[in-house]
This record gives structure tokens, sequence and C-alpha cells, in this order.
């Protein structure tokens, strides 16, 4: 409780990033699956940038929501774009990671089964 009233923030912020992520995974799995169809086996990088790619569009609103602001100091700008790539390299390769290890484990099953599914 903040000031005798419930703070939601944080619980709404958390879970808006579970879904992020669960969209980010999904969203990758399906490329990749689009991809291996295709008989292309180099997902490994794909997978990473696909899902890394949210964090260029951060970036982008982030420049766009920066064009509204009235900044009339240079300091300003050097710490605002400064932090935000800073958070969008951290969220880039977050994003990447969980797409990479989501295709990973997708990759795994579907080869797990083709393999198993050829010796019957």
């Amino acid at each position: 409780m903040w000031m005798d009233q419930y703070y939601y923030v944080f619980g709404f912020t958390g879970l808006v990033f579970i879904i992020l992520l669960v969209t980010c995974c999904e969203i990758t799995v399906v490329l990749c699956y689009f991809q291996l169809c295709s008989e292309n086996y180099h997902w490994w990088w794909r997978s990473f940038l696909t899902s890394g790619s949210t964090a260029l569009y951060v970036f982008l609103y982030s420049c766009v929501y920066f064009s509204r602001l009235e900044a009339d100091r240079w300091f300003t700008y050097v710490l605002y774009f400064g932090y935000m790539i800073l958070i969008s390299i951290g969220m880039f390769l977050l994003t990447g990671s969980c797409g990479f290890l989501s295709c990973l484990c997708f990759t795994q099953k579907i080869y797990v089964y083709a393999v198993s599914f050829g010796r019957s």
C-alpha cells in the first residue's frame, strides 16, 4: 500500500512484460518453423534477431516521444538518448535470447520426434 491506496502499477508492468516475452517466443518459433520447412537450417542468428528487433521498435518510438518534448539543453539529449540506447540494448539481448532459447527447444523437440518417427 502506498498512501492508503493499493499500488497496482508493478503488477500490470510485470504482466505486460510476461506477455511480451511469450509473444516474442511464439513469433520466433513460428518464423523458425517456416524457415525449417523451406529447408533453410541457418536459424540460429535469425531467431535471435527476429525477437530482438522489438528493441528497435522501442528505440524508434522513444525518438518519436522525444520529439514531442520541449528539450532545450544539450545534456537533455545526451541523458535521454544515452539511457534509451542502454535500455534498447538490454531489451535486445533479453528478447533475443528468449527467442533463441525457445527456438532451440523447439528444434530439439521436432528433431527428436522426427528421428523417433523415422525409426518406427
